[in-house]
Order: C-alpha cells, then sequence, then structure tokens
C-alpha cells in the first residue's frame, strides 16, 4: 500500500498539471480522483496501523473498526467528487472548450501504466480487508477513467470532437459512483452488524439444532467486526440428559469447521426436554 501510495501521490501532480496546460475536465476529473486515491491509500495505512493495536479496558474489541470507518469514509469522498465531475460536465457540455488532445492523450497513458501498477500491488490483498479493497476499488477505477479519457483524447484528435472531454469526465463520475455505491453498501452493513451477506443465519441455526443434545437455539446474532472476523453469539438449550461440555464442544466444532466462523459464544441453557417447556 505505501508503494501504491508514492506512485499516486506522484502521478497525481503530473495529471493536474497536465489538465490544466490541456484544458481537460477529464484530465483534472481524474487528477481528481488520484487524490482520492492518495487520501484513500493514506487513510488506509492509517486504519492499519490502528487496527493494530492491542484492546483495552474501555475498548474492549481493539480498534478493529478503524478499518471499517476509513472505508466509509473513503466512499463518501468519492460521492462528493462524482457530483463534482457531473457539475462540471454539465457546463462543459453546453459551451465545449478548446483541449489540447495530444497532450490530454500522453498524460491519460501515463495515468493508466500507473494505476495498472499500483492496483497489481494492491490485488493481493483486497479479498482479505474491506479496508485493502477500498483502496484497489479506488485503483481500478481510476485505471477505468484514464481509458475514458484516452477515448476521449482520440476522439478530440481525430475528429475534433470538443464535447469528447466532458463526455469522458461523465464516465467517470459514473464509474467513481458505482464503486463508491458498493463500498458504502458493505461498511454501513458491517457498521450496522448485518450477518455477512455470503452467510444463511437460518442454516446456522439448522445445523446447531442438529447437534446431539441440543432442544432449540435461540438469540442467534452474526455480524462482522472487521474484515475477515466474523463473530456470533447464541443461546443453546439443552436436553436434561445431555453433557453440556460435549454439546458445546459439537456446537463449536460446526460453527467453525461448516461456517468458518472462528469466534463464538454459545450459551447454554440446561434443564428443558423441549423447546419452551420451563426447567425444573
Amino acid at each position: 500500500m505505501a508503494w501504491a501510495l508514492g506512485l499516486a501521490a506522484t502521478y497525481m501532480v503530473v495529471e493536474i498539471v497536465g489538465g490544466l496546460a490541456s484544458n481537460s475536465l477529464a484530465l483534472l476529473a481524474d487528477a481528481g480522483h488520484m487524490a482520492t486515491d492518495v487520501a484513500a491509500l493514506s487513510l488506509a495505512i492509517w486504519a492499519m496501523w490502528l487496527a493494530a493495536k492491542p484492546a483495552t479496558p474501555r475498548r474492549t474489541y481493539g480498534y478493529h473498526r478503524a478499518e471499517i470507518l476509513a472505508a466509509l469514509a473513503n466512499g463518501v469522498v468519492l460521492v462528493a467528487i462524482s457530483g463534482f465531475v457531473f457539475f462540471e460536465a454539465a457546463r462543459r457540455f453546453r459551451d465545449p472548450p478548446n483541449v489540447i488532445g495530444g497532450m490530454m492523450m500522453a498524460v491519460a497513458l501515463g495515468g493508466l501504466l500507473v494505476n495498472g501498477a499500483a492496483a497489481w500491488l494492491l490485488h493481493g490483498g483486497r479479498h482479505e480487508s474491506l479496508n485493502v479493497r477500498a483502496a484497489w476499488l479506488h485503483v481500478i477505477s481510476d485505471a477505468l477513467g484514464s481509458v475514458g479519457v484516452i477515448v476521449g483524447a482520440a476522439l478530440v484528435l481525430a475528429f475534433g470532437w470538443r464535447w469528447a472531454d466532458p463526455a469522458a469526465a461523465s464516465l467517470i463520475g459514473a464509474l467513481i459512483l458505482y464503486s463508491s455505491w458498493t463500498l458504502l453498501k458493505e461498511a454501513v452493513d458491517v457498521l450496522m452488524a448485518s450477518a455477512p451477506g455470503a452467510l444463511d443465519t437460518g442454516a446456522v441455526r439448522a445445523a446447531l439444532s442438529e447437534v446431539d443434545g441440543v432442544a432449540g437455539i435461540h438469540d442467534l446474532h452474526v455480524w462482522t467486526l472487521t474484515s475477515g472476523i466474523v463473530m456470533l453469539t447464541a443461546h443453546a438449550t439443552l436436553e436434561r440428559s445431555i453433557d453440556a461440555q460435549r454439546a458445546l464442544r459439537g456446537m463449536g466444532e460446526v460453527v467453525r469447521e461448516r461456517f468458518g466462523i472462528r469466534h463464538c459464544t454459545i450459551q447454554p441453557e440446561v434443564g428443558a426436554a423441549f423447546p419452551g417447556e420451563p426447567p425444573p
């Protein structure tokens, strides 16, 4: 992530200078997007450092959620950037200015190479952390934006279509908005303690109920603490004659082996022969 940050920060300056010199909104929009890459990567690195700090008596879960807060902040910034790009593109559609297509093309090609290198650096960790995935999405959408700038520059050079510049900028804005929506949805799901999207809580309840000696499961909660850390809590009503320790071990194995959840707390309630029967 540090290498990706260095690449993005360096080429952001190049795109700003190139966008101003060529009078290209698409290039400036891409530079603005790359500026969010720099902010996103900086925030992501800070959040990863913070998440590594140990838990305290006050913050018993530690600082793991810092990564999710960083992802949420990145998503909000992306939405704001896309709004600005759409506004400026609408203004330029009414009166497209002259654009230096050759300079626009050269700078956009360099941006595509830089974003490709940054995406390759972040590729391996995108499935392990929502925070890293947020930074990877920034870089990928920026790379697609560079492709849009290249196409716009080609149209300006080949046909003199000045409207191609704000059109390419609008495409970049749409890409930014799409990536930010996905990111915001996932971050909000984590902060709202929603069950992971790929996990069927009904299947978890059924599997736990099938463990020998378990008469019923209630107050089942499954949520994501941060990327890669899924938590589960539940109350298990056990039959009177069952060994509670054996039943707990069985439920723990089911949760770990069938659903990949390694952090679980199950409260046994011994004394009911059937669900709903009061204890003796």
